[in-house]
């Protein structure tokens, strides 16, 4: 399982990370900085629709360093494909993994935060009311960030992950609701190197609601072939455009499902970010790992410690739409990322505050 709940305080170089607060403190991103050993401490929280992921760090002179983290499943976006809203029961879940986050960036002493919500609150048609009850019970007031800031986040915070010697890559991020597309290229007369967006597209369709519509639990060949002709029909128009002259790219992926197959792949007893992020894969590798997880059943995906029974029944349509995302780029390698849009946030805010330049 992808869970960064364990993780110790750790300095990160350019993002390479290491293996009670008052209604009004959570009511903004734009607070003034309360120092903690004479730094600034900030807070990422991103709340998608599968998954509640918390990040606090302070700046370093070169990165900056993990203090605090925390990452629960809660199912956000469960059933909104069929009834168009977020349930009791996932209101719930939501509700006390943001309390625990609340209470992480209390005791961080963390004032400078921006706390988004993707997918589900942008689906959901009582996604005010969610985000009210949210603010009521936990002081958390969540931002809904459009699908375009969605993209530029993920590039943000999985840049440093490009190939230095490349001309660029075709960015990927499968999230719960929606999957999010991005070119991404050096200019050569560009001093600082740095990738830049060329161009991005999103698709409403992700690992929670595709498993939800065609079956998670028990797929068989015919379901996943279906599942990834789904993905394919979204994203052909986009390939069609931008799918030409991959000479010197690869791909970089951002989610659950890739970090998971990576796992797999190394027969890992359990999941370690540390042996995870930024390694590569080739096509011939992450083949072979999904051929394994379509042979496995749905107990024993369930038994899998870098799977477990959270993940169960999601995998295989991150992995459709994964195979969709290969056939329309067809790159020979392939860049795992465990990191994404609570990097891009925290960088872009000590970016606007000066205490970050080198990223």
């Amino acid at each position: 399982m992808n869970d960064d709940t364990g993780l110790r305080d750790g300095h990160v170089p350019r993002g390479e990370l290491p293996g009670s607060a008052t209604t009004a403190a959570l009511a903004t991103a734009e607070r003034p900085h309360v120092q903690s050993s004479g730094t600034s401490v900030y807070a990422a929280l991103d709340l998608g629709t599968n998954n509640c992921r918390l990040l606090i760090a302070c700046p370093t002179h070169d990165g900056f360093r993990v203090v605090d983290s925390f990452s629960r499943i809660i199912r956000l976006g469960e059933g909104i494909s069929a009834t168009g809203c977020i349930s009791e029961a996932a209101t719930e879940r939501a509700v006390a993994a943001l309390s625990i986050c609340r209470d992480k960036i209390q005791f961080r002493r963390a004032r400078r935060l921006r706390l988004i919500a993707t997918e589900a609150c942008r689906a959901a048609s009582n996604a005010q009311d969610f985000r009210d009850r949210v603010a009521a019970e936990t002081g958390i007031h969540l931002e809904v960030i459009d699908r375009e800031t969605e993209a530029a986040l993920a590039v943000l915070g999985c840049s440093p992950l490009v190939d230095p010697k490349g001309r660029g890559a075709i960015l990927f991020d499968i999230g719960g609701g929606s999957t999010e597309l991005v070119r991404i290229e050096r200019d050569p007369h560009d001093k600082d190197r740095k990738p830049r967006i060329k161009s991005w597209m999103s698709i409403p369709l992700g690992v929670v609601t595709l498993a939800e519509h065609f079956g998670g639990r028990d797929v068989t060949a015919e379901s996943y072939a279906r599942m990834q002709q789904e993905v394919a029909g979204h994203i052909a128009p986009f390939a069609e455009v931008h799918g030409r002259d991959l000479a010197d790219m690869h791909l970089l992926g951002t989610s659950g499902t890739v970090t998971t197959l990576a796992g797999i792949h190394l027969n890992l007893a359990r999941y370690d970010r540390r042996r995870i992020d930024g390694i590569w894969l080739d096509d011939d590798e992450i083949s072979a790992t999904v051929t394994r997880l379509l042979g496995m059943s749905y107990e024993e995906r369930a038994n899998n410690n870098c799977i477990s029974v959270e993940r169960a029944d999601l995998v295989l349509a991150g992995c459709a739409i994964l195979d969709a995302i290969r056939h329309a780029f067809p790159l020979p390698r392939l860049r795992v990322a465990d990191r994404g849009l609570r990097e891009g946030m925290l960088v872009e805010m000590m970016r606007e505050d000066g205490s970050l330049r080198s990223w």
